[in-house]
């Protein structure tokens, strides 16, 4: 039995297409936005098939960013019994809710989100985890395989700031976090002198005892990573996530080089 129409807000829809994808659900999803705008996407094993003139995702990505945008009313009808089995290229769900979902986070989303969830501990879910995780994914996940404070994954993670906060934020969005304890009563944010120079240190993902040459490396990697041209497939959104990451890092970089007073 298929399940009932849902209602969805806004800001609820990547998750609920990551548990479609997670799941590699097959069927026609219906999408109601209003009374005269629908989106009809058919799913085979959590993929979105798209035309084949869609060789790279664009005009699905736009889709999908289109109707993630505001609230709809979601159908999802299982099987595909009167659809061909040749559909076109695949689009995976998955992916597109991550990259959607970590492109909410800026500097000041993530400085409120350690503020949040200082205190508390954090345990990865490990069967709503997707599929494809790349080296500081497995770091991070292997640190939150036990109940841990932030301040205690940062280090086993060894990854930047930034970087370990979006994809809390994404296990989080998607239901892949248990949260327990009490968080902090009141977060405050690193202010000036030392500190800042630990939270630039962060930001560029390094330790409080790099040397200038390994600041100078880890900026020129970053920095060539986030550049525009090289991002240039992504959707908006992750576009303008990638520009406000690398003000971050070059504010860093100059936090570290700057000549003292």
């Amino acid at each position: 039995m298929n399940p009932p129409s849902k209602r969805l807000e806004r800001g609820e829809f990547a998750s609920f297409c990551y548990q479609l994808g997670q799941t590699q659900s097959t069927g026609v999803l219906s999408i109601q936005l209003s009374a005269n705008q629908a989106e009809l996407l058919i799913l085979r094993r959590g993929q979105v098939f798209t035309r084949d003139s869609d060789a790279l995702g664009r005009e699905t990505r736009q889709r999908l960013e289109r109707i993630a945008s505001s609230s709809c009313i979601a159908d999802f009808d299982s099987g595909l019994a009167a659809y061909p089995p040749s559909l076109g290229r695949p689009f995976s769900l998955v992916d597109w809710a991550r990259q959607h979902l970590e492109a909410q986070i800026d500097s000041a989303r993530a400085q409120r989100l350690a503020g949040e969830l200082a205190g508390v501990r954090l345990r990865v879910n490990i069967d709503r985890l997707p599929i494809n995780l790349d080296a500081t994914d497995k770091r991070i996940v292997t640190a939150m395989s036990l109940p841990r404070r932030l301040d205690q994954i940062w280090p086993l993670a060894r990854a930047p700031r930034f970087r370990l906060m979006a994809f809390v934020h994404f296990l989080r969005s998607v239901g892949a976090l248990h949260e327990s304890g009490v968080a902090a009563a009141q977060y405050r944010p690193l202010a000036s002198g030392s500190d800042k120079k630990s939270e630039a240190m962060r930001t560029l993902g390094l330790l409080a005892s790099a040397d200038h040459r390994e600041i100078k490396r880890a900026y020129r990697k970053l920095a060539r990573s986030l550049h525009p041209d090289l991002n240039s497939g992504q959707s908006l959104s992750a576009q303008r996530a990638y520009e406000r990451r690398l003000v971050d890092v070059n504010s860093a970089y100059r936090e570290l080089t700057r000549s003292p007073a």
